[in-house]
């Protein structure tokens, strides 16, 4: 393989000013073929002559223009006249060249480059003279997009790179280390990997930059340095004539052993057929990637000639196979000969400046007439090559399907393979009902490096490096979660609590052979815990381990496993006096809003009744304030069921008995709250409504540097309020003296530390907890940015809190709550009943006396309705007349038996004329009796009165 070259940016310049100066000639006049007739164009190739891979595009592009004009022999008008040239693997010997071929051959394109540092060159002048360049150069720092007559015959080295990050998130790898070469093809892919590895969340830990340059010590020294990591997966982006030398190396230091795992790029996948046998020795269980090319006949056929021609013409070459490199200096030959046959160019002069004095000066080459002509027919080409369909769009080659394989034996078995829609597979797919897909499942089977055929974890502990620096929060009081001992005399660090133990079961389930040691950070300004994570961010600690609470500030600085503990954060509060000496205690077991509803409905409920007995029950008429009396009576009596009203309307008869079981229910429920009120000793916080503290200005506590105090200045508590103390006996005191006599009204802490508090006898019949107010995620263990052991970690967690271990070891640490509330076991709560527990209740008696208020409307709307039909009496009118219609009583069966019984009181009422009013001794012999008129004098004719009592016996009447 060709070996790169570094120059600088002066001494290229410098270099190709010289060459111009030297091949300034008068440029040869070409000629039509005579023999032929054919229109002669001059095209350029500039490979590296001296290697394998310029042999080998060598021959193919020399193939590629006898198969086109041997398929197109009837009907092709030009000839294709190639001119070789040598860049020896030189920059400036491939820019010599292009210089040569343009100035003295004036020639139409250039095939070649493959190298990237020589086409940078070669592109620029390419630009200049707007001749077409195809390069199947690969690195992505040279774009098509930035030089317009530079044609990507290949594809973009970062089309490889969502396939790489496939592999990486297949096994879960969060962490990699990039090697790659010092050249422009080396640095060109570098921030294309890293962000799509970002996007699987996986980050580059370390980068390493390879001088050519460099010695085998040298090497020996980087890989020494890069064992010394915990970062086991490694991507190299390198050509074969410096991965030789590599691999080589990493086989020797032994990280090529069990637990290594390696990815290669397509640069040198491509060409592992070409390497030696030995360096395929020192790769074993290596993962490269590289563009799949369908295995088709036409490909077969053309591979069988290409190696016969290619052994005819390079016999020392013992070892040798046609790769994708090949395929596309083929396939861009092809689509230039399209290219040149279809544009219909003939030979083209360049077009030179008005003035050559400047024989050094680009500028004096001039530039080719036809070249944008045919760049542009060359863009427009579109066929089926060997390598796969030939489709430029932006210059360039669109990414194929990539082939995984893995380096085994004496070379390569295929695992896989990876397209932008499918992700990997194990067979080639075409399904479109397929989803996309990253599973390691979905890959063949792998040796690894070792001849392992367990996946690498992807990180390790390196036996070289220093203990695991673990920091751990140094502070008085709460010894419970977190305490750290430092000997005065030998300086050992002794850690112990709740958090260290957790922690201390976890490594031993994930890294059992992991070295930690604990380091103390001691501080007592607020906000320490922030400060303590941030350390890892600055290096000093590679872990840290207590009661540090998950928080969004503090994941900026560091990653934090799964948590190991519950969490929220709630308030301590003292318990009020007894509330059995309250005067209006019968006032507390309803609360306001179902006193309010009660006497709502009480007054609802006696208005429903006086409607529907209004008309028909003379205890529900009288006066107006005498009616509204009733009104409130009936309901309330009803409260002790000693209403005494007879109720006659069989609708007010249902809506009572419904209202009845309704008051029956509350009573009960009242005097049942009552009673334990007055009997059982009730636990009151003295504050229940964290919002009430911020109302009364009260002060309020909270645990020396913790999170909370900025949580308590984000609800809007006044920072001069608000007091730290470090130990429960200081709870204990600031909350005995109270917000007024120097403590606190509350202090507000997270829930485990609150639960420890209220465990001691001392404390748990003085306070009492108040909450959650808010969530917090719990205490977690915090690692570095990206580090791989976050996975591991939490994985122990959950065994650890499935398993059982984590409630052994809170049994160690913290007393059980039930111990406390055993002492008294007559403290309970009770709360006030709400209108909640009785919604049910008064749905059904609302709805009960609507459904009968609804019936007695309707009945009385039809009885009136010729007063509603009226079209003489405005609607004023209709409402009084129906109003005084509802306030006479109506009769009933029983008024009428009444009015007809004559023997009811010595009263005879006469309701009927009698059948012979003139013969009738009943009736004064003046009196005219009209049926259903009443009675008139015979006299005058004037109504006497409708209805006549007629008192006294028979002798009188």
């Amino acid at each position: 393989m060709q070996r790169q070259a570094r120059y600088s940016n002066s001494q290229l310049h410098g270099l190709l000013l010289l060459v111009m100066s030297c091949y300034y000639i008068v440029p040869m006049a070409g000629a039509q073929n005579a023999s032929t007739g054919l229109k002669e164009v001059d095209v350029g190739v500039i490979l590296d002559l001296g290697t394998f891979l310029g042999k080998m595009s060598n021959t193919c592009i020399s193939m590629a223009f006898e198969d086109f004009y041997a398929s197109n022999l009837q009907t092709r008008t030009t000839k294709i006249v190639l001119h070789s040239r040598d860049s020896k693997n030189d920059a400036v010997e491939a820019a010599s060249a292009a210089i040569d071929l343009l100035r003295n051959v004036e020639v139409q394109a250039i095939l070649g480059p493959p190298s990237s540092t020589q086409a940078n060159f070669v592109i620029d002048i390419g630009n200049k003279t707007q001749v077409p360049i195809i390069s199947p150069a690969t690195s992505p720092s040279l774009s098509p997009k930035d030089n317009s007559y530079f044609i990507r015959g290949a594809q973009n080295g970062s089309s490889q790179v969502e396939c790489l990050a496939a592999i990486v998130k297949a096994f879960n790898w969060r962490e990699v280390a990039l090697i790659y070469e010092d050249t422009d093809y080396g640095r060109g892919i570098g921030p294309y990997l890293t962000d799509s590895l970002l996007g699987v969340g996986t980050q580059v830990r370390y980068r390493k930059v390879m001088s050519l340059s460099a010695s085998d010590d040298h090497i020996l020294k980087e890989l020494s340095k890069l064992m010394t990591m915990q970062t086991r997966v490694f991507v190299v982006h390198m050509l074969p004539s410096f991965a030789s030398r590599f691999f080589l190396k990493v086989q020797e230091v032994g990280m090529m052993n069990k637990g290594y795992a390696w990815i290669i790029t397509d640069g040198l996948t491509n060409l592992l057929d070409c390497v030696d046998p030995k360096i395929i020795g020192s790769m074993q269980g290596v993962i490269g990637v590289k563009p799949h090319v369908t295995n088709t006949r036409k490909l077969q056929n053309f591979t069988e000639r290409w190696r016969k021609r290619f052994r005819r013409e390079n016999p020392v070459i013992d070892r040798f196979e046609l790769n994708v490199f090949g395929l596309w200096a083929y396939d861009s030959a092809m689509a230039l000969a399209m290219a040149v046959e279809r544009s219909g160019i003939a030979r083209s002069k360049f077009k030179k400046p008005d003035s050559t004095s400047n024989m050094a000066d680009l500028a004096a080459i001039g530039s080719s007439e036809m070249g944008p002509r045919l760049l542009q027919s060359i863009k427009t080409t579109r066929f089926q090559g060997l390598s796969g369909e030939f489709y430029l769009v932006d210059g360039q080659l669109q990414p194929s399907t990539f082939q995984i394989v893995n380096v085994i034996g004496k070379g390569e078995r295929e695992i896989g393979f990876w397209t932008r829609d499918y992700g990997i597979s194990r067979k080639l797919i075409h399904a479109s009902n397929r989803s996309y897909t990253t599973n390691k499942e979905d890959l063949g089977a792998i040796t690894w490096p070792g001849e392992s055929h367990l996946v690498p974890k992807g990180w390790e502990i390196p036996t070289g490096e220093q203990k695991l620096r673990v920091g751990v929060p140094a502070k008085s009081g709460f010894d419970e979660f977190a305490k750290v001992v430092t000997d005065s005399q030998t300086k050992a660090v002794t850690a112990t609590g709740f958090c260290i133990d957790v922690f201390k079961q976890v490594m031993e389930l994930s890294l059992p052979y992991a070295p930690y040691e604990f380091l103390p950070f001691e501080s007592d300004k607020p906000g320490s815990y922030d400060d303590l994570v941030y350390q890892i961010a600055l290096g000093k600690y590679d872990a840290v381990v207590g009661d540090v609470t998950i928080r969004e500030n503090r994941t900026r600085f560091a990653d934090f496993t799964l948590p190991f503990t519950e969490s929220s954060v709630a308030m301590i509060v003292r318990i009020e006096d007894d509330e059995r000496k309250n005067a209006w205690i019968f006032m507390k077991p309803l609360k306001m809003d179902l006193w309010l509803t009660t006497g709502a409905f009480f007054v609802f409920t006696g208005f429903v009744v006086w409607v529907l007995e209004h008309r028909v029950n003379q205890e529900f008429r009288g006066p107006p304030h005498k009616q509204v009396g009733m009104i409130f009576w009936f309901s309330f009596s009803t409260l002790v069921f000693s209403h005494k009203e007879k109720l006659i309307s069989n609708l007010s008869r249902f809506v009572v008995i419904v209202w009845v079981f309704v008051v029956l229910v509350l009573t009960s429920s009242y005097t049942a709250s009552l009673t334990s009120m007055l009997t059982v000793q009730k636990l009151q916080p003295s504050v229940t409504d964290i919002r009430d503290l911020k109302k009364n200005e009260e002060y309020v506590g909270y645990q020396t540097g913790t999170f909370e105090e900025g949580l308590l200045k984000r609800e809007g508590f006044d920072p001069s309020k608000l007091r730290n103390y470090s130990t429960f006996e200081e709870y204990d005191g600031a909350l005995s003296n109270g917000s007024k006599n120097g403590g606190v009204a509350a202090i507000i802490d997270e829930v485990p530390y609150i639960r420890l508090f209220l465990a001691n006898p001392k404390y748990c019949t003085k306070y009492t907890m108040v909450g959650p107010l808010f969530k917090t995620e719990g205490f977690g263990f915090a690692f570095p940015k990206g580090s791989p052991l976050v996975p591991d970690v939490s994985r122990a967690i959950l065994n650890v809190t499935e398993g059982g271990q984590l409630s052994q070891i809170q049994r160690k640490w913290f007393r059980e709550e039930a111990q406390c509330e055993e002492k008294d076991g007559t403290r309970v709560t009770s709360d006030s009943l709400n209108v909640e527990s009785f919604k049910g209740l008064f749905l059904v008696a609302g709805a009960s006396s609507c459904f009968a208020l609804i019936i007695f409307l309707s009945i009385f709307l039809y009885d009136n309705r010729v007063i509603l039909a009226s079209n003489n009496s405005s609607l004023r009118q209709k409402l009084i007349e129906m109003a005084k219609n509802f306030d006479e009583k109506k009769e009933n069966s029983s008024d009428a038996s009444k009015r007809t019984n004559p023997a009811n009181e010595g009263m005879a009422v006469a309701s009927d004329c009698p059948q012979s009013p003139a013969t009738s001794n009943s009736w004064p012999a003046e009196w005219i009796c009209i049926p259903d008129e009443g009675f008139t004098t015979t006299e005058t004719g004037t109504p006497i009165h409708e209805t006549i009592e007629i008192v006294g016996t028979n002798e009188e009447q």
